[in-house]
């Protein structure tokens, strides 16, 4: 799942179209190591555990050990390799992915629809969302919990401290978020580098013992292990999918990187590394006897000096996995909140270079006691993976049916092609969801309430957004009928600027009209603007502003930014005297509207969506902050609406 908020600078690494030298694609091929590859990376801390020696795993047989290890072979084939590397890739909203991005691409296509309804797409791309925050609280307490319980492997008596040792390890981390992660993401790459080579080493030196381990690259013993165990093989998918999580962050991570060094990545460093050490745990099983292996990884290091090591060096690997998690946490949400389906939040930006790096505290301090609640609750790795995979194997279904679509209706691809692709990619998405759902009342049903409470929670805001605006619509007056009024009553004019929010660019909106009817008195210029976000992450300067002069002192201004920018409304004023309209900062007043909400209105919604509407309302932050307007500037109006 994974949105990280990082934005490179250089034009070779935001869209990965352009690499002057080998070397400048080698160095953002190695940046991408360390910041998509974490999740997936750190799979191998408990995935073949889960699945030979886990409680709902299987006996570690010679047949079940190659059956395993085929399966996950073709796991990573067909799901990474052939679905996201591929083709899911080639979808990209102007340079950016996602499954956020890619429902906006896919809403770009359907102008028509009716404004007043979520298309099926938004609705599953939101839904989507929701089971990534799951995703988002599962990563880290797992992939750092996996890693500390290594110590149980040298000695039984580290076992009172493991979870006390995660737990600080998890409040650490979301501790230094605030001060960025730019000044260490350099090294994220290397660390994940030497993982991924020690890995690979370790699973050569079991390999060795046991080379028969490789013909699981023959798909008959998938087939066989699956038809043998019948419902027990089919329900072992459940575990499996642990190999593929953080399949979503490769398609996520595009806009940051580019397509290229993603790929390089994979096939270069991640695929063999994993591979070969997934297989070295299977020698592993083959070599020592079936009830000695309780944590095949790290008893691959046992005996010699590398275990404590690997212990620090996988420690290090969860951290950087889970920071991916959380900085993705912080993209998600600022694209919700400038695509509408969110309340205003804080938005911290900690890089002047990098515009992408941002710290959100709200959602920085909910994963925090999420994540920590989730490690109390589950106590151990093997636990937790019983949650794990329900969430990611549901975005993925999503992210097929999207990509789809854009097939279909944008590259107005062959039906037949499109269709055949989506069920080829559906069928193994649902065949791992389903094999999943077993593992709901043992855990699964952590992430799917994450889901539903995002879910609920980003449609009833973006309902009551749209009601409020429909009440707010009725009291508009059309522009040429207040200017005329305005110049018959002619109200006195101070010297000035005022500037009025509005989320509607045609007509004057309430604001104004309150202002008018209390103070009496307008100001030289009065400037109605409106901030309109696209369906693309980025906007150009130079197409995002439309400036137009009404007469009598008026201007419309309507700035169009993307869904990864955040407006500044100074700034957006002061680049309008390109197109005639100069205001000075030092007589520039901003006026906005403060809604009281009060549910005891006609609109269509129910009264607990109103009610959860209202509270949302009252807790998002402050216009002023979001706007960056500045705050000795800014006069706020009063206005009561009932929904």
């Amino acid at each position: 799942m994974s949105e990280p908020a990082r934005h490179p600078t250089s034009s070779a690494s935001s869209h990965g179209a352009h690499y002057h030298n080998r070397r400048e694609l080698a160095g953002v091929s190695l940046t991408a190591l360390g910041v998509v590859y974490g999740d997936i990376g750190t799979s191998p801390l408990y995935a073949i555990k889960e699945c030979l020696t886990g409680t709902h795993g299987t006996a570690p047989t010679h047949d079940n050990v190659l059956g395993v290890l085929s399966l996950v072979f073709w796991a990573l084939t067909l799901v990474i390799c052939v679905k996201y590397l591929t083709f899911v890739l080639r979808a990209d909203n102007k340079g950016e992915g996602g499954i956020q991005a890619l429902a906006a691409l896919v809403a770009s296509t359907r102008n028509g629809s009716n404004r007043n309804r979520l298309a099926i797409p938004i609705l599953l791309a939101l839904f989507g969302t929701g089971l990534l925050y799951g995703e988002g609280v599962l990563t880290p307490a797992i992939s750092v919990l996996g890693a500390v319980e290594g110590l149980e492997v040298a000695t039984s008596s580290f076992e009172p401290v493991i979870i006390p040792i995660t737990i600080g390890i998890l409040v650490a981390l979301f501790a230094v978020q605030r001060f960025g992660t730019h000044r260490i993401g350099g090294v994220f790459g290397w660390v994940m580098l030497v993982w991924f080579v020690s890995i690979g080493i370790a699973g050569v030196t079991w390999i060795v013992q046991a080379p028969e381990v490789l013909e699981a690259v023959n798909p008959v013993y998938a087939v066989k292990f699956v038809a043998n165990n019948h419902l027990h093989g089919f329900l072992l998918l459940g575990s499996v999918v642990l190999v593929i999580t953080g399949g979503e962050a490769l398609y996520a991570d595009m806009g940051h990187f580019g397509r290229t060094p993603i790929r390089l990545a994979w096939y270069t460093i991640v695929f063999p590394g994993l591979l070969l050490n997934y297989f070295g745990q299977g020698a592993l099983m083959l070599v020592m006897p079936y009830d000695t292996v309780t944590n095949p990884f790290f008893q691959m290091f046992k005996g010699g000096p590398f275990l404590y090591p690997m212990v620090a060096l996988a420690t290090m690997a969860a951290v950087i996995a889970s920071q991916a998690l959380i900085s993705g946490a912080y993209s998600l949400t600022n694209q919700a909140v400038q695509l509408g389906y969110a309340p205003r939040v804080t938005i911290i930006h900690t890089s002047a270079r990098a515009e992408g790096q941002i710290y959100i505290p709200e959602v920085n301090y909910l994963l925090m006691a999420a994540c920590v609640a989730t490690v109390l609750l589950f106590g151990s790795s093997t636990a937790l993976a019983g949650a794990y995979g329900v969430a990611v194997t549901g975005t993925m279904a999503i992210t097929s049916y999207l990509y789809f679509l854009v097939r279909k209706d944008l590259w107005k691809k062959p039906m037949l092609a499109s269709v055949a692709m989506l069920v080829f990619f559906l069928a193994i998405d649902l065949t791992f969801f389903s094999s999943t759902l077993a593992k709901i009342h043992h855990g699964g049903w952590l992430p799917l309430s994450f889901g539903a409470v995002v879910f609920i929670a980003m449609t009833t805001w973006w309902r009551g957004r749209l009601e409020m605006s429909k009440v707010m619509d009725q009291g508009t007056l059309p522009d040429e009928l207040f200017l005329e009024d305005a110049e018959t009553v002619a109200l006195h004019r101070v010297r000035g600027t005022a500037v009025f929010m509005t989320s509607n660019p045609g007509g004057i909106p309430n604001v104004l009209m309150h202002h008018v009817k209390h103070n009496q008195v307008l100001h030289q210029q009065t400037v109605l603007l409106s901030i309109h976000v696209e369906s693309v992450p980025w906007v150009g300067s130079d197409a995002s502003l439309t400036v137009r002069d009404l007469g009598h002192g008026f201007w419309r201004v309507v700035a169009r930014v993307g869904f990864m920018q955040t407006p500044n409304v100074p700034r957006i004023i002061k680049r309008c005297a390109r197109q005639g309209l100069e205001a000075d900062a030092a007589t520039t007043t901003y006026y906005l509207g403060r809604q009281t909400l009060l549910t005891t209105g006609r609109s269509g919604m129910a009264k607990w969506r109103k009610l959860l509407f209202a509270f949302l309302g009252r807790n998002a932050r402050p216009p002023t902050d979001f706007f960056a307007l500045p705050p000795n500037r800014v006069v706020e109006l009063g206005v009561q609406i009932e929904l």
